[in-house]
């Protein structure tokens, strides 16, 4: 679902047709969405309309950027290790 907000702002009626789940799980799952801080809503008419909300999305990576270091550099040495204890290629 955010997938698709992060596409364009769209209805509750066109989430429920793009994800196949009811309208009922739709709204639930967007009211959950929406208690985390992760999409915002306005009101067209009768329709509710959702757009991802992007900052607290930043924040989250923000913290994850020194574990995201972290893996990098221990799968940057396995690599090297594999690298110096792999046979040489046979050549034909």
């Amino acid at each position: 679902m955010l997938e698709l907000l992060r596409e364009s702002p769209r209805a509750v009626g066109e989430l429920v047709q793009m994800t196949g789940l009811t309208q009922p799980g739709t709204s639930k799952h967007l009211r959950v969405l929406r208690d985390a801080g992760l999409v915002s809503t306005r009101t067209e008419a009768q329709r509710r309309i959702y757009a991802l909300d992007p900052g607290p999305l930043g924040e989250l990576d923000a913290w994850l950027e020194p574990y995201r270091r972290a893996w990098e550099r221990g799968l940057d040495a396995l690599e090297r290790h594999l690298d110096s204890n792999s046979p040489p290629a046979k050549e034909e």
